[in-house]
């Protein structure tokens, strides 16, 4: 055999392995988590990885964002109800040995449900935007500050009712995500099921970084908690109605498109199919009410999927190039869903290498909602729980 043969040998056998390796299972072992001196359990995780907590003591951690200096920010929601004690703040002081950060500073406090930021630069200049339930503004941020650079610039504003809203004050959280100079919001619907009389409802909405040329980007989108550009295209995740049964319809996870409509009130996914909803056959419907694509990703009902990443660089060959999501599961914790950390696949299945929290079919045995995730570096990433206050932190072993 010629040398040049052995080489071309060599790298097809080189591929070959690779991906016959990519698809082999992750086995996930059990770890110890302690949460208090009084409450701990098992959770999986993969074989050769550790999971430490690296911050506790929040109310409700949501959305994380790394900053033009590298520090890590998070929402903190406080609570489950329509208030305006939420904060953004930094974790800060990471130590490596104890897999935890020493200082947490609140940047900003008296916060109307802020669910995510996001930063943005230009130029020199770097600025920080808040999404808050009513509005979206954003301060002059340099590095290294503890709080910010300038007063508020309010850009946008949104409905803004609050629970006692008469159609059950629906999705107050909003989502951010810049890209190529354009800022997306995602804006959740009034209800669970209905027409709405607010054209922004149920959308993603694109605007200049100043808000000028504000335009309706996608409709159909029931509540889009997870917004994110990945490799030039904008992924959400997707919530559906409730009360069409236990497995009906699926939460989806899946790119969208300008002018794309994705299915609500009119149409749902079910079993990489999709079904016209019976509520709202007769229904007059807008022009650009059509049939919407199947979504490649379909999480089981009830799931919740939030945040997502997906794993760059990442030392890793079984998650490296994957997208993982955070399954923040059902209110009703009876119907044990989601309350996992999971892996999309190629083919649109999806498997969980982070599981553990549901201890039972009881609120109480419920020890962790994951909302969000990060990849920190090629060997590591942090999730939120919204649940306990944690921010959990995840690598692989040497």
């Amino acid at each position: 055999m010629t040398p040049m043969k052995k080489i071309i040998s060599l790298f097809i056998l080189t591929i070959i392995y690779q991906l016959v390796f990519a698809q082999l299972p992750l086995k996930l072992i059990d770890h110890s988590i302690k949460i208090s001196k009084k409450d701990s359990f098992k959770i999986k995780i993969p074989e050769s990885y550790s999971i430490n907590i690296a911050a506790s003591g929040l109310k409700r951690p949501r959305f994380f964002a790394k900053s033009p200096d590298g520090r890590l920010f998070i929402t903190d929601m406080h609570d489950r109800s329509d208030n305006k004690l939420g904060r953004v703040l930094i974790l800060e002081d990471w130590d490596a040995k104890e897999t935890r950060f020493n200082k947490i500073t609140i940047y900003l406090d008296s916060l109307h449900n802020p669910n995510q930021v996001a930063f943005y630069t230009v130029g020199n200049n770097h600025f920080l935007y808040i999404a808050e339930t009513g509005k979206l503004s954003y301060y002059a941020y340099k590095a290294g500050d503890v709080s910010p650079s300038s007063s508020a610039t309010v850009i946008a504003s949104f409905p803004d009712y609050g629970l006692s809203y008469k159609y059950g004050g629906w999705h107050l959280t909003r989502s951010i995500a810049f890209h190529n100079g354009k800022l997306y919001v995602s804006v959740g619907s009034s209800c669970d099921a209905c027409i709405e009389t607010e054209d922004i409802r149920a959308t993603i909405v694109e605007m200049d970084s100043d808000r000028k040329n504000q335009r309706i980007y996608a409709r159909g989108v029931r509540n889009a908690v997870g917004v994110k550009w990945v490799n030039d295209k904008l992924w959400i995740t997707h919530m559906g109605r409730d009360n069409r049964g236990p497995d009906k319809p699926e939460e989806l996870f899946h790119p969208i498109e300008k002018d794309g409509f994705y299915g609500w009130p009119y149409y749902f996914q079910y079993s990489k199919k999709i079904y016209a909803d019976t509520a709202f056959i007769k229904s007059p419907k807008p022009s650009y009410v059509k049939r919407p694509p199947i979504a490649p990703v379909g999480f089981k009902a009830h799931s919740a999927p939030l945040g997502f990443e997906f794993l760059s660089g990442f030392n890793d060959s079984l998650l490296n190039n994957s997208f993982i999501v955070a399954l923040h599961g059902s209110t009703s914790v009876w119907r044990q869903r989601g309350n996992a950390i999971v892996q999309v696949m190629p083919n649109g299945a999806y498997k969980e290498i982070i599981t553990g929290f549901l201890q039972g079919k009881t609120e109480n045995k419920r020890l962790g909602r994951p909302c969000d995730v990060i990849q920190w570096d090629d060997h590591s990433f942090f999730f939120s729980d919204d649940k306990c206050g944690i921010i959990y932190y995840v690598s692989k072993n040497n």
